[in-house]
């Protein structure tokens, strides 16, 4: 699979410097870390699971979470266990196309084994479980169930903890927690894909609840959870893991409190007509998700959790390296392999400083395999406009 492989061939060539590069389930851990990109929550209690699955590969989604926990209510569990099960199957034994990369999001540490067992060959299809209210407490009991399911499958399955609890949310317990989960997932770091973080519940702690006019960090209480797991477990030093960004709540149409937030000039030459994009972009609540995913990006978070396939474009299209990023990127590893320094950008727009900026660039490469490298004229509009 690849990202933007939906489009045309003509299209991509269009819009690409470096094409998007391959990756399947078995690629190396960071490549599919990086590669995950808009996670797409599906309910597992739906009966056209199987051909959702399909529908959505094909219109680019390349991760996604079949969902036993909050998506569904709890006396549904035993059911959507049988209908996860039985599409799943149907699945591996028809696949007739590239599937996305799936993960099961369970309650319980015990519905890990339990799930793998009754898959049987269709475990396969799998490339991990995602481990809901993730604490030091509970962790261990998830991962030594996934370990064991793995050796009982034969299959290589990753975890992503999600970290959601009421402990971090609480300043007296949050430094105890991120320290100790952080011991705990280095003991485990071959099995963890990627961390990724449950805003709505932290804010449930709090009784808020963010606007479609505001981001996760113009809430201050979610803003500082968010630096302070940055800052444990996203270090760039080799101790850290990918951290994903948070769910983007709204879809629908609503009435606005403040103006949009996308300006009219980034969509002034897109094809097909910028305005008519920007509208579409502004009509799903999609500017407030844009304006999220750059925070994200800035405040050090790679990828994001989606609860609607709309919002899955622009989680891409600003995933796709830009002409300057890499350019900047290049350079900054050139001249730290001379010896260090600081030389001013191709751009000439900011000063590239070769070691500070390393590990910055390193990540724009890996980038840059994954989601390719936009042409110099192309804009993130024009990305958006290929994929809605």
């Amino acid at each position: 699979m690849r990202h933007f492989g939906h489009l045309a061939d003509d299209v991509r060539e269009r819009l690409f410097l470096e094409q998007p590069g391959g990756f399947d389930r078995d690629s190396e851990a960071g490549v599919l870390s990086t590669a995950l990109g808009a996670t797409l929550y599906c309910p597992a209690t739906r009966e056209t699971l199987g051909a959702d699955v399909r529908k959505q590969a094909a219109r680019g989604v390349v991760s996604m979470v079949l969902c036993l926990e909050d998506a569904i209510a709890d006396h549904e569990v035993p059911a959507a266990e049988a209908n996860l099960v039985a599409r799943l199957s149907e699945l591996h034994t028809s696949r007739t196309q590239d599937l996305p990369l799936l993960f099961i999001r369970v309650r319980a540490a015990g519905q890990i084994t339990d799930l793998a067992r009754r898959l049987g060959p269709a475990v396969g299809l799998l490339s991990g479980f995602v481990l809901p209210k993730f604490t030091e407490e509970s962790g261990n009991d998830f991962l030594e169930a996934l370990a064991a399911a793995e050796e009982s499958s034969g299959h290589r399955l990753f975890a992503m903890p999600v970290l959601e609890s009421p402990e971090l949310a609480h300043l007296e317990t949050r430094r105890e927690q991120l320290f100790g989960i952080s011991r705990l997932l280095s003991k485990h770091r071959d099995r963890i894909l990627a961390v990724r973080l449950g805003v709505t519940d932290l804010c449930s702690a709090y009784g808020l609840r963010r606007s479609p006019d505001l981001t996760a960090y113009d809430v201050a209480l979610v803003a500082a959870v968010i630096g302070d797991v940055v800052n444990v477990l996203g270090r760039a030093d080799g101790s850290g893991f990918t951290v994903t960004g948070p769910v983007w709540e709204y879809f629908p149409v609503q009435e606005r409190m403040f103006k949009p937030q996308l300006r009219r000039t980034p969509f002034a030459a897109t094809d097909p007509p910028g305005e008519a994009v920007r509208q579409r972009i502004i009509e799903h609540d999609l500017d407030g998700l844009i304006r999220e995913i750059e925070l994200d990006r800035a405040n050090g978070l790679l990828g994001k959790t989606c609860i609607h396939p709309s919002h899955v474009p622009a989680v891409h299209a600003l995933s796709v390296v830009t002409h300057e990023e890499f350019s900047d990127a290049r350079d900054i590893l050139d001249q730290e392999r001379g010896g260090g320094g600081v030389l001013r950008s191709a751009y000439t727009n900011k000063m590239n400083e070769a070691k500070p900026h390393r590990a910055w660039a390193e990540r724009v490469l890996l980038r840059a395999e994954v989601f390719g490298v936009a042409r110099e004229d192309v804009s993130f509009a024009e990305l958006l406009a290929a994929c809605l």
